[in-house]
This record gives C-alpha cells, structure tokens and sequence, in this order.
C-alpha cells in the first residue's frame, strides 16, 4: 500500500449501496431460484465500472467494486465454498450484542427501517462436510470486473475485501470438525486461495474482521474477564490469519475491524485499547478502524500511547457510514490531523468508518446519492488536511 508521501489519500472500507434492479438479480440468486447468469454477470460488469467511476469523481485514491456480487460481506462465502451443506439455529443472544441492555431496540430499529427486502435464509450455514472450494470462479470474476473497471479510471490503487477466518468461524456452525480450533484451521486453509488470487492479480487485499472486537459481547464471553476472551478467541483468529496470509506480501495486505455499522447504543463495546495489541499482530500493512462514530471518536487517544509500528499505516474512520449527516470537510480535516499528529501524516489515510451496502438485503440506512457526497466532504477535508501538513 502506498503512504500519504505528498498528500492525505482517501479511501473508504469496501461495501457501496447496490442498484435496485441488480439487487433483485442477486436476490433471485441467493434465494436458488433460476436465474439468467449472462444477465447478472453483464449487470455486474456495468455496475462495478460504473461505481468505480463514481468513486474516483467523488475523490477516492484507493477504490474497490462496492462488494456489488456479494450478499454480504461474509455470507458470500458459504455459496462459494463446499462443505455447507446443512442449516443450523442461530444461537440465542449471539451475534454481535449490541443491543444487550436494549432488547427492545432491534425490534424497533427493524420497523423503523422497514423489513428486509429478501433473501435471508433461517438459520446460520452449517459445516457438515470438508471444507473445499465449489465456485472459485466466483473470486476470478470479482477480479476480472474490477481489472475492466480500472481501465478507464485515474486511481491510486484498488482493493478488494474478503472475510476474515474468525467472522466465518463465528457466522456458521460446524458439526464435521471435531474442535473449533480444527474448523478454524481447516478455513484458512481454503480461504487462503482467496487471499491469494487477489493480491497475485495485483491488488490490495482487505479482511474484513468484525468479529475481533464484535464478538466480545457474544452469550459465551460477556460476562468473562477480556483476557480469556482473547486467548480464547482473538489470538486464535489471528494465528489462523497469518497462517492463510503467510505467502503474501505484507505491503498488499490491511485490515478492518469494526464494532458493527448499525446505528444503535454500542454502549458495551469493548474498547480498542483493549484489544489494539492482539490487532497489531495480524500480518498487515495498514489497519482499519472505527474512530468517528459517536461510541469511538474519543479514541484517536489510544494512540498516544500505543505506538503503531514502524512502517505501517493507520486508516481512520473519519466520516460515518451510519448518519445521513454529511460531515463538513473542516471537521474532516481535523479528524485527520488529530491522527497525522500522533503517528505520523505519511501514515494516514482518511476512510469511513464501515461500509454503507454491508449486507444486500437490509435497508440502507444512508440515502445512496449522499454516500458520493460524504465521500467527496472527505476528499475536502483531505485536501484541507494536506495543505495544513504540508504547507
């Protein structure tokens, strides 16, 4: 990944607002009834060239494909895999637990934002059988459109995201392998296919990895001192990553860790001081990390303590993908200088704090034509920032 040497570059963490009428392609795919894959791959090809456009008019330097074949962030993984070949029950109180002292607030975010519009399956994907690869296509197709889209835009670099082992781990159930550990190792063993191909065509590889500090808050861990829940979990995932990323360059990998982008109480989210030391060791390049939502913005403090190591990049929420505020560029530029003073302008780069098309078949919460200009008030705020440190 290139460093902010000459100006603030700008970026955000993958997942766009997906056209209607591609949504209900994807839709139809995911819900397994026929449907016309010339079409959808056509559909696609446009649809990412156009949203790459988009984002380089509205000032992103380090673009990607808006996750637009995907239905979500991890799930498209288990329809790309072999081996789920069962249904599970979620577990009761799992997930993320944001909503652990409100239990009434999920059910009233859903009516307020209406119902999903399709495609959710019951249950959680169960591994029943060995973990293989049945659609690697899939992963080359992702790679060729966002090439073809590349051709006719002016970018600094391109990244594409893909899921972490622990967030695969903790959205399925698995009932072939005898141990968690086991399952955990048997999937960076198949992940890391994905991984590779990415970065081997020549792009930034993003994991995406929200259970790191999501699933604190987990029936099994919430009430447990945090040091069991990172020698229990974290440092797990964190082994099992490296193992998958070990063949690749560090400089084309980065990762992103969220506290969930629902808009909602966060007010038992584990803190990132916390957990900053087990995130460091992931084998990374640059990290990703919520800082501006109202939960996490006090946290630029972290690292005023915390040293980020020699020669890597810190990538910092500094406009929310939650909110259809849209943030001013001077409040933007702040944001950026508060982190460039603190590790270094050459090792800042400006980004959202989550995706704003995370899951397909859940309402936007941001009005889709004001994501360009939250991107564009960011692009300003990086200028303004850029001429501040520069002079």
């Amino acid at each position: 990944m290139k460093h902010s040497t000459q100006r603030i570059l700008t970026t955000h963490t993958g997942s766009l607002s997906r056209p209607k009428d591609l949504l209900e392609m994807i839709r139809q795919r995911e819900s397994g009834k026929e449907y016309d894959r010339a079409a959808l791959d056509k559909h696609l090809s446009e649809a990412v060239s156009e949203v790459v456009r988009q984002q380089a008019d509205s000032g992103i330097d380090i673009v990607t494909d808006g996750e637009f074949s995907k239905p979500s962030f991890s799930t498209y993984v288990t329809s790309r895999l072999s081996g789920f070949g069962a249904v599970a029950a979620a577990p009761p109180g799992g997930g993320g637990g944001m909503f652990a002292n409100w239990p009434e607030y999920g059910p009233w975010r859903a009516e307020l934002m209406g119902a999903q519009v399709g495609g959710a399956q019951p249950g959680i994907p169960e591994c029943n059988e060995p973990l293989g690869w049945r659609d690697f296509d899939a992963v080359t197709a992702d790679i060729s459109r966002l090439k073809a889209a590349l051709k006719s835009v002016q970018v600094e670099e391109a990244f594409l995201p893909s899921a972490s082992i622990g967030i695969i781990a903790q959205r399925t159930a698995n009932s072939y392998y005898k141990t968690y550990e086991e399952y955990v190792y048997a999937i960076a063993g198949v992940m890391k296919d994905e991984y590779k191909a990415i970065t081997d065509a020549g792009f930034i590889l993003q994991i995406d990895a929200p259970e790191m500090v999501m699933d604190r808050n987990t029936n099994e861990f919430r009430d447990r001192p945090i040091e069991e829940y990172k020698k229990g979990r974290m440092e797990l995932w964190v082994e099992a990553l490296n193992t998958a990323l070990a063949d690749i360059p560090e400089d084309q990998i980065r990762l992103h860790i969220c506290w969930g982008n629902q808009e909602g109480p966060h007010d038992i989210d584990v803190p990132l001081r916390d957990i900053v030391d087990v995130m460091l060791k992931v084998k990374a390049h640059a990290y990703s990390v919520e800082a501006c939502n109202p939960q996490h913005a006090h946290e630029w403090k972290v690292w005023k303590d915390v040293k980020l190591p020699d020669g890597k990049i810190l990538i910092p929420g500094v406009i929310d993908s939650t909110t259809n505020y849209i943030e001013h560029p001077e409040l933007v530029a702040d944001r950026i200088e508060t982190f460039a003073n603190l590790v270094g302008k050459e090792n800042v780069i400006a980004s959202t704090d989550c995706g704003f098309g995370t899951i397909a078949f859940r309402k936007d919460a941001v009005f889709p034509p004001l994501i360009w200009a939250k991107f564009k008030a960011m692009a300003d705020g990086a200028a303004i920032a850029t001429k501040r440190l520069w002079g």
